[in-house]
């Protein structure tokens, strides 16, 4: 990361937010990928504590860890009509914390999507709704990126930015 990025990150961001957990379903990279470069942005902040895990493997427990939760997914074409939240997001969100208080956390949405389909980044407006039907507090805005990831870190980095003013 450029000098003077990190130094941005760096002022706009508040030591009243040292934690922050991502839950992430990815079955082809790409949204691991993203994950992966946004705590790549996150751990040049000092006092920035991030971790990671995948959305198979989470609890409705899980949600409540950490100072702000990121949830990140594509969309997905199954299960009935398109742009569906990707299989293990939706287990997570829709059956396993189905009744979670989300207690007003801050909570950040990632959404990938795919332009060759109608309903495009779809999974970050289910995720959205899933927050602000459990009494979660929405960090706006959120991330989605449209196609492959690969070639898009300037854009991530920038919302790296925007986000950790947002709950700074």
């Amino acid at each position: 990361m450029e000098k003077h990025l990190q130094e941005e990150v760096r002022e706009g961001y508040s030591r009243s937010v040292p934690s922050l957990h991502i839950i992430y379903a990815s079955t082809s990279g790409h949204t691991e990928f993203v994950v992966d470069h946004v705590m790549e942005v996150l751990k040049k902040v000092n006092g920035v504590e991030v971790e990671k895990q995948r959305a198979e493997l989470a609890t409705a427990d899980d949600m409540l860890r950490g100072d702000v939760l990121i949830l990140a997914t594509s969309s997905w074409n199954t299960g009935g009509p398109e742009g569906q939240m990707n299989p293990h997001m939706h287990g997570l969100l829709r059956d396993r914390a189905a009744d979670l208080d989300l207690q007003k956390k801050k909570v950040a949405v990632i959404g990938l999507g795919d332009d060759r389909y109608h309903f495009l980044c779809r999974a970050a407006d289910l995720m959205i709704e899933y927050i602000e039907t459990h009494n979660g507090t929405l960090v706006k805005p959120e991330l989605r990126i449209v196609n492959e990831p690969y070639g898009q870190e300037k854009t991530v980095e920038k919302w790296t930015q925007e986000f950790l003013k947002a709950i700074s």
